[in-house]
């Protein structure tokens, strides 16, 4: 467990630099704006991204198979694995469908994800601050909503406007947290 005088130490050594903070900030604005620009190059790069971690993900998962053959458990491993691997290699093959499947799945999510908020939120009703639970919960799901009511359409730029506006705001992080170290200097 950290101390806070481990923790002070760590701070103190970043302040100085601050200004790689800044700079990292400046890239991931610049790379958002890019993103914004072209907003399908940017899906089929989160595509890409998504099908790489599956792929490896696949190739591990079938060699930690063979890893535990005795455990009684290996085809469930193999099945998986391969499964893992071949939807990654799909969305190499073909990012559009990987993309549809991707964009579609995330609406799904959103919307389970906006209704158990809403739940939870109104389960939590006397205690002060439920209402804000609920507002994020209609918000995630109107979003999920407005996502699967313009899928497979929007397919094509879905993925590229969540990577783009994800780059944005750890840009504005970045370079906040930076001048945050230079002030405390």
């Amino acid at each position: 467990m950290l101390n806070q005088s481990s923790l002070g130490a760590a701070a103190s050594g970043i302040k100085g630099k601050w200004g790689w903070f800044v700079a990292l900030g400046v890239g991931l604005l610049i790379f958002g704006g890019i993103a914004f620009a072209h907003l399908f190059v940017a899906t089929v790069a989160t595509v890409y991204y998504v099908g790489a971690l599956m792929l490896v993900g696949g190739i591990i998962e079938i060699v930690h198979a063979f890893g535990v053959k005795t455990w009684g458990r290996f085809f469930f491993w193999l099945v998986s694995g391969i499964i893992y691997a071949v939807a990654g290699f799909i969305a190499f093959y073909n990012p559009l469908l990987a993309s549809s499947a991707l964009t579609l799945l995330l609406a799904v999510s959103l919307i389970v994800a906006g209704l158990m908020r809403i739940w939870v939120g109104i389960g939590t009703r006397p205690e002060k601050g439920w209402g804000w639970i609920v507002a994020a919960g209609v918000l995630t799901l109107v979003t999920g909503l407005i996502i699967a009511a313009g899928w497979p359409v929007n397919s094509l730029w879905v993925l590229g406007l969540l990577m783009a506006i994800d780059l944005i705001f750890q840009g504005w992080a970045f370079i906040a947290f930076g001048l945050a170290l230079k002030a405390a200097r």
